[in-house]
């Protein structure tokens, strides 16, 4: 047995080693929550690392306090982690759902559930079918996060900024981070890079492109008295439609509700300011983003105050601590994913997660040209338009599901990670609770087989 290194060298000097595991998943967004718990419940010891003090990515230090994107149709297509995640924070009072019976197109149920952004948003049905989503708290995500990950008995190191990849003879062995104990080594058989920007694939040396949308400042209002807001805006919808337009000017940019109703009472949150012409990779585009950002959020607090009924005494709660970035790096992997391959609901033999009616191909999670490394998450690979339709979290968290169990079934069969067996992928992942696409859906075309 080799013992292990106690320090690993780099340019500069020496770096201590301060963990050693079978599986070491950088970012503990969503996508990386799945990742270490699927991993961790398949039997590897498991190292999660995050930069912030708490786990939830964009979902809670973000803010993006809706999960949707997980219905095709009446069909639920997301499961496993998602949903026992979202079960959790019912239990606690701290997510909505609407029942089965309300899931439906029925201007009742739109005006009983729209405002929780419950709704297929793709649809062109009018209204939009009330689907299967989750409304949920913040900070209920976090608690929920971390009771998962202490459950698996996986080794949480937060407050570490990852800083590069260790690769040796082209394969991934760990990575180094930054932290207020200095400079750290975490070295692991296998890494899933889940850090949205495609941070750990692109410093190992995987090929990539670059993308950009537009950043959000997602922040919350208190103090709102929605049933008056309800009120004035469907019982007086021409005044409505006019204060509303002027918000939406103010704001600069939303989607159709830039409000929605939250678990806590007089809580609502608002998905935007939408601002465009910001790269997320870049330090001073981030803080003119957060800078502007909160003086649209002031400008609106000030229009509300005087016109809007039911926010006339609201006021900010929070401004969510990380920025809404939805793409910068993508990985151009084994299979890159096209615009075609979603809008065409192309099925794909080894699909290994599902968005709404779309398949993620297990090969557009593996990087070309660097071993013991899979990606997970919005920064998988695809090209830019096709990422825009395929980003939502649910969906993330059904990949890094499948990236925590196809690297416990690489080691132990001995193999890499591009040449595991994917129905035995697949069929453990349905066993496990989740829906990997393996099944195609009545409205699903094109199967194609692995290559």
């Amino acid at each position: 047995m080799t013992a292990t290194p106690s320090f690993v060298r780099e340019p500069g000097g020496e770096v201590p080693v301060a963990a050693v595991s079978d599986l070491v998943v950088v970012g503990g967004g969503p996508a990386g929550i799945s990742a270490a718990i699927a991993g961790a419940r398949n039997g590897l010891s498991v190292t999660l690392l995050e930069r912030y003090p708490y786990l939830g990515g964009l979902a809670s230090g973000g803010m993006v306090l809706v999960l949707d994107d997980m219905c095709n149709g009446q069909e639920i297509a997301v499961r496993g982690i998602c949903s026992e995640l979202i079960a959790r924070l019912e239990t606690l009072g701290l997510a909505v759902t609407p029942p089965e019976s309300d899931r439906r197109s029925d201007p009742a149920m739109w005006r009983k559930w729209s405002r929780w952004g419950v709704f297929d948003f793709t649809s062109h049905m009018k209204p939009q079918p009330i689907v299967y989503a989750a409304a949920f708290d913040p900070d209920g995500f976090k608690r929920v996060a971390n009771h998962m990950v202490a459950e698996a008995k996986i080794d949480l190191r937060l407050h570490s900024w990852f800083s590069r990849t260790l690769v040796e003879d082209g394969a991934a062995k760990g990575v180094i981070v930054e932290s207020k104990e200095g400079r750290q080594a975490i070295l692991g058989k296998i890494v899933v890079d889940a850090t949205g920007d495609l941070d750990v694939a692109a410093s190992g040396g995987a090929p990539f492109i670059e993308g950009a949308y537009i950043v959000t400042t997602v922040f919350r209002l208190g103090n709102v008295d929605i049933a008056e807001a309800e009120r004035f805006e469907y019982a007086e919808p021409e005044a409505f439609k006019t204060i509303d337009r002027e918000a939406k000017r103010i704001i600069g940019g939303s989607w159709d509700k830039w409000w929605l109703k939250t678990p806590l009472p007089g809580v609502v949150w608002c998905n935007c300011p939408h601002m465009a012409n910001y790269d997320g990779l870049k330090v001073a585009d981030l803080t003119r983003a957060d800078f502007e950002g909160r003086r649209r959020i002031a400008n609106l607090l000030e229009h509300l105050h005087a016109k809007m009924p039911g926010f006339r005494d609201c006021y900010v709660v929070d401004v969510a601590p990380q920025l809404g970035i939805r793409q910068t790096r993508l990985l151009d992997g084994v299979y890159v994913v096209t615009k075609e391959d979603v809008t065409e609901r192309r099925h794909f033999a080894d699909s290994v997660a599902r968005g709404r009616d779309y398949y993620t191909p297990y090969r557009s999670m593996l990087p070309r040209n660097v071993a013991n490394l899979i990606v997970a998450g919005r920064h998988y690979s695809a090209t830019a338009s096709a990422q825009k339709m395929s980003r939502e979290i649910p969906p993330c968290m059904a990949m890094g599901e499948a990236a925590g169990v196809a690297s416990a079934l690489a080691l132990e069969q001995g193999r890499h990670l591009d040449a595991i067996d994917v129905g035995v992928l697949q069929r453990r992942l349905r066993a496990q609770g989740a829906d990997p696409g393996d099944v195609p859906a009545a409205n699903a075309s094109v199967v194609r087989a692995a290559e």
